[in-house]
């Protein structure tokens, strides 16, 4: 099991919907809206670092999503 946790920006004002389109994604455990450099906080669990990388792929193909920062975990 792989843990990733990335940072996303978002377009200002999409935040809403781009909540929405994380909410619908297979693989994300928690979202958090938050203040400061990063707009969310995306907590993803996935079996592999392939999965991980198709997910985070898939996060900034988001049309409102301008950048994203990712760090990858395991369980021990």
């Amino acid at each position: 099991m792989v843990i990733g946790v990335t940072m996303v920006n978002v377009v200002p004002g999409e935040e809403k919907s781009v909540y929405k389109s994380l909410s619908a994604i297979k693989g994300i455990r928690d979202i958090f809206h938050v203040f400061g450099e990063y707009d969310f906080i995306v907590i993803m669990e996935v079996e592999g670092l392939s999965a991980l990388n198709k997910l985070v792929d898939f996060i900034r193909d988001i049309q409102a999503v301008t950048s994203t920062q990712t760090i990858v975990g395991a369980e021990l």
